[in-house]
């Protein structure tokens, strides 16, 4: 049983990194979540401390002697020990700092049980992987030494083991957890909610006159269709409001992106979308959701004088969507402004609507992908409104690295303030220097957005966003560590269990100031804005 001999460097990887672990990030976590982030930092700290004595005892160095190793090593296990136990149970007040200033309910100290259990057995569980690995390399290598040299077999006994891990965890568990997910979701995108009933009225898509079928909208279009604010509501704020025009088309509605989009501009024709002063061209998430925080305050900002219009590409999780479909998402996005983009370029200037795009997350970094510069600079839309943008968007990416020097990376400055404009809870669009140009772009992007500020070379480098100044939503205790930080950062990523208004869980009072400063309306005074703010503030959230 040589072969399942511990490492002693890993075992103290594996304690330091399990301290480094329990250490905040950008958002709350549950115990749960915080014991898998632990168990998998520790089985990642054992790792490398096996690598590390491995590379030692490669490279020829020499080893201390038996009997000063041996006191070392018992100093670093007490003081691991020591540190451990603190660290854990300080891990329930740096939790709760997050969840105090997130103003979430605080975690209990009867949880680090939890913690703890879950992290062993995840720990347990990747290290009988690894162990596994082992094993099997060394029963493959002592085979194929019998036929070809010993280090020759080496080398295709780690092929043939990685090639065996390979093909069990992607083509069998992987491909089946996937295939499940999705008939999961295609089956809740399919649907129909009783508490929403097909539209009476013919200027609604799935209606009885609509060219889209009310039940190939998808959950997420028809609830979007569905429970918008209506004509009366608008009007307890502005008395000549009307009724918002939305239009929706489902991933069910054509075979393919293109029909899609031209099935959208058929649909905005018939309800005449664009005798409308404004028309938004939204890209939804991967589920095809729109967040209802921004389209309805812009409704309520236009007192309805809006057609708004998206075109579902996926029913998966953006995160899935994104691994799986990535390019599919791009290209509907594409799809839907080339055909909508070129018939609404052709209308007479003076007559036609505004054209704005907005998305949020993965419908942000989609819309961005959707145009090219170069062939709207002569005829632009109005603006851009892109919340929350992964951290691979293309344009976010170039801005954020070509900011000026003198503003943080989760708050920009991007030249003279012209065209590119960034905002979060206390930084409105016009605070920035400078006059606007022809063409608007606004990110509305909190600090604590994992999702716009996860790192992958924070693994080995300590990332933007950490160095002073900090955000005011981000905890002044996190602290990076190298590979531990990356993984926490995931999680969040993964979990977006942030409240309303931090992390990925963007606020309507927020909205509005977004759109005011891309729209720029002059029909609103102080005090109706200010009513505006409260009633999104106290108002539940109309759908998810």
């Amino acid at each position: 049983m040589r072969w399942l001999k511990l490492s002693t460097i890993g075992l103290l990887l594996a304690g330091l990194f399990f301290v480094f672990s329990l250490t905040p990030s950008l958002g709350p976590r549950t115990p749960f979540m915080q014991g898998v982030i632990s168990g998998v930092s520790m089985a990642l700290g054992y790792a490398l401390g096996a690598f590390l004595a491995w590379l030692w005892a490669y490279l020829g160095f020499k080893s201390l002697p038996e009997h000063s190793r041996g006191w070392l090593i018992i100093l670093a296990i007490l003081g691991l020990v020591v540190s451990s136990g603190w660290f854990l149970w300080r891990s329930s007040a740096w939790q709760n700092s997050i969840r105090e200033m997130m103003h979430l309910p605080a975690n209990t100290q009867s949880e680090l049980i939890l913690e703890g259990g879950v992290a062993l057995l995840i720990f347990v569980l990747l290290m009988a992987l690894g162990f596994g690995f082992k094993r099997l390399f060394l029963v493959f290598t002592h085979f194929l030494e019998r036929f070809i040299p010993k280090k020759v077999a080496a080398f295709m006994g780690i092929l043939l083991v990685a090639w065996l891990y390979w093909a069990a965890i992607n083509d069998v568990l992987l491909t089946r957890i996937l295939q499940a997910v999705d008939r999961s979701y295609q089956k809740l995108d399919a649907l129909v909610q009783t508490e929403v009933d097909k539209p009476i009225s013919p200027l609604k898509s799935g209606s009885a006159e609509s060219l889209v079928q009310w039940q190939d909208l998808g959950g997420q279009g028809r609830n979007y269709i569905s429970l918008g604010p209506k004509r009366e509501q608008l009007q307890e704020f502005a008395p000549q409001a009307i009724e918002p025009l939305r239009v929706y088309v489902g991933l069910n509605s054509a075979d393919t992106p293109q029909a899609r989009a031209q099935l959208a501009l058929d649909e905005l024709k018939r309800v005449k979308a664009f005798e409308r002063s404004t028309l938004l061209l939204m890209t939804p998430t991967g589920t095809g959701w729109i967040d209802p925080g921004g389209i309805d305050t812009l409704e309520y900002l236009l007192h309805g004088d809006i057609a708004s219009v998206a075109v579902q590409y996926s029913y998966l999780p953006s995160p899935l969507s994104l691994a799986l479909e990535a390019s599919y998402g791009a290209d509907t996005a594409q799809a839907a402004f080339d055909v909508i983009y070129t018939y609404w370029a052709s209308l007479p200037k003076d007559s036609r609507p505004k054209l704005y795009l907005y998305g949020i997350s993965l419908g942000s970094r989609n819309s961005d992908l959707s145009f090219d510069l170069f062939d709207i600079i002569n005829d632009p839309p109005q603006g851009v409104l892109w919340v929350g943008p992964p951290f691979s968007s293309r344009t976010w990416n170039k801005v954020t690295y070509d900011r000026n020097p003198s503003s943080p990376v989760w708050l920009p400055q991007f030249r003279d303030g012209a065209v590119v404009r960034f905002m979060n809870h206390e930084f409105r669009p016009e605070d920035s220097q400078g006059a606007w140009g022809k063409f608007r772009i606004i990110y509305l992007q909190y600090a604590s957005d994992p999702i716009v500020f996860f790192d992958p070379k924070s693994f080995y480098r300590e990332p933007a966003y950490l160095k002073p100044p900090r955000g005011a939503d981000v905890s002044p205790d996190l602290q990076w560590f190298p590979a531990v930080t990356m993984l926490q950062t995931a999680a969040d990523m993964a979990l977006v269990s942030a409240p309303v208004g931090y992390g990925h869980n963007y606020a309507a009072v927020d909205y509005i100031e977004a759109w005011l400063g891309l729209l720029e309306p002059t029909s609103w005074t102080p005090e109706e804005l200010a009513r505006l703010k409260n009633y999104f503030k106290q108002r539940p959230v109309p759908y998810n």
